[in-house]
């Protein structure tokens, strides 16, 4: 990937010696599968890379009773096996396990679907955010912990200064569903990505990922499920129907779908994740 003449690559062993190569110009290596493509879009790579993956405790997962925190180099592969079957966070296995192909999965790391700024499909993000997940950065020692929302926010400017280093999970929603429309013009990437969650106080939470430059909630349409009886849809068919009613999304139009097609499956996806947390909350 990289010709040695022209570019370096640091493997640092700690976050500050990330943080100091960061500080001489290199960049984070993450999203490495997207980066491969920035010269085929006519963008140029940078001269210098420091690579995370031998920084202690980045690939580990600690599962407790109420969080599980992931370190930023755990790979979609190694999440979706170890999530698997907490309730709560069905969404986020579905996004983990459903991501890309096989092979991507065994190397794409969950920092790097988070950091990759110009990737609008990301699966994760809409699973995150619909489980309200917590992002923690470092920067001088120092580190930061903020609602992903306000990472996404504000990612650019927080990346500058600042390295991803966990995903912090809170245990407390009682279910979560996850939906994705791949096309095959559109090769292993969603045009459009609808994830749910049910809280604990049983308000249904929603993200859609893919459909604009940047993943975010709808909350229009979360306003219109708790304006439901009991807070939320009866079936599938009825979220479908508000989703069609609370379409605010602009739409980003891309080589493999247009914007007004991505606007245009979301309440198909509504319909499909919903009907998914609706079984899933039944069954408990």
């Amino acid at each position: 990937m990289f010709d040695n003449l022209e570019r370096s690559l640091t493997v640092a062993g700690s976050i500050e010696e990330a943080l100091a190569a960061r500080k001489q110009g290199a960049a984070i290596l993450a999203g490495g599968t997207w980066l491969m493509r920035d010269e085929r879009r006519g963008l140029t790579l940078p001269q210098a890379f420091v690579s995370l993956h031998a920084v202690p405790g980045l690939k580990a997962i600690d599962i407790e009773d109420h969080q599980i925190t992931i370190g930023a180099a755990v790979t979609h592969e190694v999440l979706g096996k170890l999530l698997a079957g907490i309730a709560g966070l069905e969404a986020v296995t579905a996004a983990a396990t459903g991501a890309a192909n096989p092979a991507i999965r065994r190397v794409a790391t969950v920092g790097g679907n988070l950091c990759t700024t110009d990737f609008a499909a990301a699966d994760l993000l809409p699973a995150l955010l619909a489980i309200d997940a917590i992002v923690e950065l470092q920067a001088d020692h120092v580190p930061l912990c903020l609602p992903i929302a306000s990472f996404l926010a504000n990612r650019r400017d927080l990346l500058a200064g600042a390295i991803l280093t966990r995903v912090i999970l809170c245990r407390d929603n009682l279910a979560s569903a996850h939906a994705r429309l791949p096309l095959r013009r559109a090769g292993d990437y969603p045009v459009a990505i609808v994830s749910v969650a049910l809280t604990a106080e049983r308000q249904i939470r929603i993200a859609v990922g893919s459909v604009e430059h940047v993943a975010r909630r709808w909350t229009t349409l979360e306003e219109a499920f708790s304006a439901e009886r009991d807070g939320r849809p009866a079936s599938g068919e009825i979220a479908a129907s508000l989703a069609a009613q609370c379409n605010d999304f602009e739409g980003r139009d891309g080589i493999e779908a247009d914007g007004w097609y991505r606007r245009q499956v979301l309440p198909a996806l509504v319909r499909r994740s919903m009907e998914a947390l609706l079984q899933e909350d039944a069954a408990r």
